[in-house]
Protein backbone atom coordinates (compact mmCIF):
# COMPACT_ATOMS: atom_id res chain seq x y z
CA UNK A 1 0.00 0.00 0.00
CA UNK A 2 0.75 3.75 -0.86
CA UNK A 3 0.01 6.67 1.32
CA UNK A 4 -1.07 9.56 -1.05
CA UNK A 5 -2.24 13.15 0.03
CA UNK A 6 -3.94 15.35 -2.54
CA UNK A 7 -6.72 17.50 -2.69
CA UNK A 8 -9.91 16.99 -4.14
CA UNK A 9 -12.76 19.04 -5.00
CA UNK A 10 -10.94 21.80 -3.01
CA UNK A 11 -10.42 19.31 0.56
CA UNK A 12 -7.70 17.79 1.34
CA UNK A 13 -7.44 14.40 1.49
CA UNK A 14 -4.70 10.42 2.16
CA UNK A 15 -5.82 7.65 1.78
CA UNK A 16 -3.63 4.14 1.39
CA UNK A 17 -3.98 2.87 -2.19
CA UNK A 18 -2.70 -0.10 -3.99
CA UNK A 19 -0.04 1.45 -6.51
CA UNK A 20 -2.32 -0.43 -9.43
CA UNK A 21 -5.58 1.27 -8.11
CA UNK A 22 -6.36 3.58 -10.89
CA UNK A 23 -7.14 7.31 -10.18
CA UNK A 24 -11.10 6.62 -10.87
CA UNK A 25 -11.43 3.63 -8.35
CA UNK A 26 -9.85 5.80 -6.02
CA UNK A 27 -12.75 9.00 -6.68
CA UNK A 28 -15.08 6.00 -7.11
CA UNK A 29 -14.66 3.47 -4.48
CA UNK A 30 -12.81 5.18 -1.96
CA UNK A 31 -13.86 8.72 -2.05
CA UNK A 32 -17.68 7.67 -2.67
CA UNK A 33 -17.30 10.58 -5.60
CA UNK A 34 -19.53 8.53 -7.88
CA UNK A 35 -20.09 11.60 -10.72
CA UNK A 36 -16.89 10.28 -12.29
CA UNK A 37 -18.00 7.30 -14.49
CA UNK A 38 -16.25 4.33 -16.11
CA UNK A 39 -17.35 4.22 -19.66
CA UNK A 40 -15.86 1.93 -21.85
CA UNK A 41 -12.30 0.75 -19.25
CA UNK A 42 -10.22 1.56 -22.71
CA UNK A 43 -9.86 5.45 -22.41
CA UNK A 44 -12.21 5.74 -25.92
CA UNK A 45 -15.34 7.34 -23.82
CA UNK A 46 -14.73 10.38 -21.72
CA UNK A 47 -16.92 9.50 -19.33
CA UNK A 48 -14.16 9.46 -17.09
CA UNK A 49 -12.94 12.77 -17.06
CA UNK A 50 -12.07 14.93 -14.46
CA UNK A 51 -9.09 17.57 -13.89
CA UNK A 52 -6.19 17.41 -12.61
CA UNK A 53 -3.94 20.77 -11.57
CA UNK A 54 -6.77 22.46 -14.32
CA UNK A 55 -6.41 19.96 -16.93
CA UNK A 56 -8.32 17.70 -18.54
CA UNK A 57 -7.69 14.05 -17.93
CA UNK A 58 -9.35 10.76 -18.54
CA UNK A 59 -9.54 9.67 -14.85
CA UNK A 60 -9.51 5.96 -16.32
CA UNK A 61 -5.91 6.18 -17.35
CA UNK A 62 -3.75 7.27 -14.65
CA UNK A 63 -2.85 6.05 -11.75
CA UNK A 64 -4.11 7.35 -7.85
CA UNK A 65 -0.16 7.25 -6.55
CA UNK A 66 0.29 9.86 -10.07
CA UNK A 67 -2.05 11.83 -8.43
CA UNK A 68 -0.07 12.54 -5.45
CA UNK A 69 0.06 16.18 -4.76
CA UNK A 70 -2.18 17.37 -6.91
CA UNK A 71 -4.90 19.23 -7.29
CA UNK A 72 -8.17 17.26 -8.76
CA UNK A 73 -11.75 18.54 -9.62
CA UNK A 74 -14.82 16.03 -10.68
CA UNK A 75 -17.83 17.19 -11.60
CA UNK A 76 -19.26 17.07 -7.94
CA UNK A 77 -16.65 20.08 -7.17
CA UNK A 78 -18.17 22.52 -9.79
CA UNK A 79 -21.33 24.36 -8.29
CA UNK A 80 -20.96 26.41 -5.48
CA UNK A 81 -23.26 26.42 -2.49
CA UNK A 82 -26.22 24.66 -4.39
CA UNK A 83 -25.74 27.00 -7.85
CA UNK A 84 -25.02 25.05 -10.38
CA UNK A 85 -22.08 26.12 -12.65
CA UNK A 86 -22.72 27.90 -15.94
CA UNK A 87 -21.59 24.99 -18.10
CA UNK A 88 -24.08 22.80 -15.84
CA UNK A 89 -26.76 25.41 -16.56
CA UNK A 90 -26.07 25.40 -20.09
CA UNK A 91 -26.86 21.37 -20.67
CA UNK A 92 -29.62 21.35 -18.20
CA UNK A 93 -31.25 24.34 -20.40
CA UNK A 94 -29.98 23.15 -24.02
CA UNK A 95 -30.65 19.39 -22.97
CA UNK A 96 -27.36 18.69 -23.60
CA UNK A 97 -28.36 15.58 -22.13
CA UNK A 98 -30.15 12.16 -22.52
CA UNK A 99 -29.42 9.31 -20.14
CA UNK A 100 -26.56 11.26 -18.68
CA UNK A 101 -24.30 8.75 -18.82
CA UNK A 102 -21.24 10.78 -20.69
CA UNK A 103 -22.70 14.42 -19.04
CA UNK A 104 -20.38 14.93 -16.27
CA UNK A 105 -17.13 14.11 -18.77
CA UNK A 106 -18.61 16.24 -21.22
CA UNK A 107 -19.44 19.09 -19.07
CA UNK A 108 -15.43 18.65 -17.58
CA UNK A 109 -13.80 18.37 -20.94
CA UNK A 110 -16.26 21.42 -22.38
CA UNK A 111 -14.81 23.48 -19.08
CA UNK A 112 -11.24 22.24 -20.19
CA UNK A 113 -12.07 23.79 -23.81
CA UNK A 114 -13.34 26.78 -22.62
CA UNK A 115 -10.11 27.34 -20.41
CA UNK A 116 -7.76 26.33 -23.48
CA UNK A 117 -9.45 28.43 -26.03
CA UNK A 118 -11.59 30.96 -24.75
CA UNK A 119 -15.27 31.44 -23.89
CA UNK A 120 -16.24 31.83 -27.82
CA UNK A 121 -16.56 28.80 -29.56
CA UNK A 122 -17.70 27.42 -32.43
CA UNK A 123 -19.79 24.42 -33.86
CA UNK A 124 -16.10 23.28 -35.64
CA UNK A 125 -14.00 24.11 -32.77
CA UNK A 126 -16.33 22.11 -30.15
CA UNK A 127 -17.06 18.99 -32.34
CA UNK A 128 -13.20 19.04 -32.78
CA UNK A 129 -12.17 19.40 -29.04
CA UNK A 130 -14.97 16.90 -28.10
CA UNK A 131 -13.00 13.87 -29.82
CA UNK A 132 -12.42 11.13 -27.24
CA UNK A 133 -15.68 11.99 -25.37
CA UNK A 134 -18.59 9.41 -26.70
CA UNK A 135 -22.43 9.64 -25.79
CA UNK A 136 -24.69 6.59 -26.84
CA UNK A 137 -27.82 8.34 -27.06
CA UNK A 138 -27.61 11.65 -28.77
CA UNK A 139 -26.42 13.12 -31.96
CA UNK A 140 -24.38 16.09 -30.02
CA UNK A 141 -26.64 18.95 -31.57
CA UNK A 142 -28.03 20.02 -28.04
CA UNK A 143 -24.13 19.10 -26.53
CA UNK A 144 -22.98 21.84 -29.06
CA UNK A 145 -25.49 23.98 -28.53
CA UNK A 146 -25.05 23.68 -24.57
CA UNK A 147 -20.80 24.14 -24.71
CA UNK A 148 -21.29 26.93 -26.85
CA UNK A 149 -24.11 28.69 -24.56
CA UNK A 150 -21.97 27.39 -20.85
CA UNK A 151 -18.91 28.96 -22.67
CA UNK A 152 -20.39 32.11 -23.57
CA UNK A 153 -22.64 32.70 -19.82
CA UNK A 154 -18.49 31.83 -18.41
CA UNK A 155 -17.73 34.45 -20.76
CA UNK A 156 -20.01 36.78 -19.54
CA UNK A 157 -19.39 35.89 -15.88
CA UNK A 158 -15.66 35.22 -15.36
CA UNK A 159 -15.82 34.93 -11.45
CA UNK A 160 -18.68 31.67 -11.85
CA UNK A 161 -16.40 30.48 -14.48
CA UNK A 162 -13.43 29.25 -12.49
CA UNK A 163 -13.23 25.42 -12.09
CA UNK A 164 -9.77 23.73 -11.96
Amino acid sequence: MTKISLTVNGKSVSAEVEPRTLLVQFLREKLLLTGTHVGCDTSQCGACVVHVDGSAVKSCTMLAVQADGARVTTIEGIAQGGVLHPMQEAFREHHGLQCGFCTPGMIMSALDMVNRLGPILDESAIRENLDGNLCRCTGYHNIVKAIAAGAAAMGANPTRAAAE
